[in-house]
């Protein structure tokens, strides 16, 4: 892979967040994605994937990141459902105002 850094495109009529990265032929490779449902200003996080092939770099760390920081942007609040967003948050207290009460 020519770099380890995803970028992370909102895909809104999917209620999805895709994250990509740029392989050695300068093609855009997806990572993963996180899907959510939205009920107006609370965003439940549903689903959190990186593909096998991805695995054990940080990739999904860096995705949810990417997604909290965007509900935070967008005044929301998180409902987390995934496993996964679960267990991040419970590791960044930082993002613990953002949990739907």
């Amino acid at each position: 892979m020519a770099d380890g850094t995803i970028s992370v495109k909102h895909l809104a009529e999917r209620e999805r967040y895709r994250a990509d990265i740029t392989g050695d032929d300068g093609e855009q490779l997806e990572v993963g994605y996180v899907d959510y449902t939205q009920d107006g200003d609370r965003v439940a996080l549903t689903h959190t994937v990186v593909y096998e092939r991805f695995g054990g770099r940080g990739f999904a760390a860096d995705l949810v990141k990417y997604v909290l920081d965007d509900v935070r942007t967008n005044n929301q609040t998180v409902v987390p459902v995934c496993s996964y967003v679960v267990k991040y948050l419970e590791k960044h207290p930082e993002y613990s105002d953002l949990v739907a009460s």
